[in-house]
């Protein structure tokens, strides 16, 4: 296995991992959140904290696998075009700092149930409200770390058309089912600010791009010979 390939099937396992955390994570926080019922949500986390937590942590593992995942890929499409492959990084790191610095609005939540000494001149209403508004200031975090979860889609999916790295047909297909990830992110983020009201997810249509590049990288790899430093 070439220098090459071996980069493409860690980028696999990388990809492979930000998806199982980022489900594990999406599906703790459904379990356990109840949009609109701040005293059952409370009740849910209180009653499984070590789920909520394990939750909190795969969130995380997930940040930094993305990162990992940027820095393989940037690694892999480089000699095609340094500019582009930068740009992705960049996207990468910007949503990644977001995205961590939001968990703290989830944890927060937390702290406020746990009731720390410092909390306990309010009320049992008014500390389960404090914490879904940590939730619900977290869930708009979320979306606003959305913007570069789509962002690096873009010049990924250039970075993909131009490398010659997968067939002629496939690498065509992948390109555009990238992009088209990518505007499903930031479809997701104008509709979620502009029109609250609209309860609908994009990129539960529009995910398949990213698939279909983790299967291959991961399966396939990619077929191009050692680069000499």
């Amino acid at each position: 296995m070439n220098t090459n390939k071996k980069t493409a099937r860690i980028a696999g396992v990388l990809y492979l991992l930000v998806a199982i955390c980022a489900f594990f994570a999406v599906f703790v926080r459904s379990k356990l959140i109840v949009s609109g019922d701040a005293a059952i949500t409370a009740s849910n986390i209180m009653a499984s904290e070590l789920l909520f937590r394990f939750g909190f942590v795969s969130d995380l593992i997930m940040t930094t696998c993305w990162i990992l995942l940027a820095f393989a890929l940037y690694v892999l499409f480089k000699p095609v075009n340094k500019n582009h492959a930068l740009l992705m990084v960049s996207f990468v790191l910007v949503g990644s700092a977001i995205t961590c610095i939001n968990m703290l609005n989830q944890f927060a939540a937390l702290l406020v149930l746990n009731g720390a000494n410092y909390l306990t001149v309010l009320g049992t209403d008014q500390l389960q409200a404090q914490a879904m508004l940590f939730l619900k200031l977290h869930e708009h975090g979320i979306i606003i770390a959305e913007i570069f979860f789509g962002l690096w889609l873009f010049p990924l999916g250039y970075l993909v058309f131009k490398s010659g790295y997968f067939p002629k047909v496939l690498g065509r297909i992948l390109s555009i089912l990238l992009i088209i990830a990518g505007l499903g992110y930031m479809i997701d983020f104008l509709i979620f600010f502009l029109f609250p009201n609209f309860d609908v997810a994009i990129t539960q249509f529009t995910f398949w791009g990213e698939v279909l590049l983790l299967l291959w990288l991961l399966i396939k790899g990619v077929k191009i010979p050692d680069m000499k430093s």
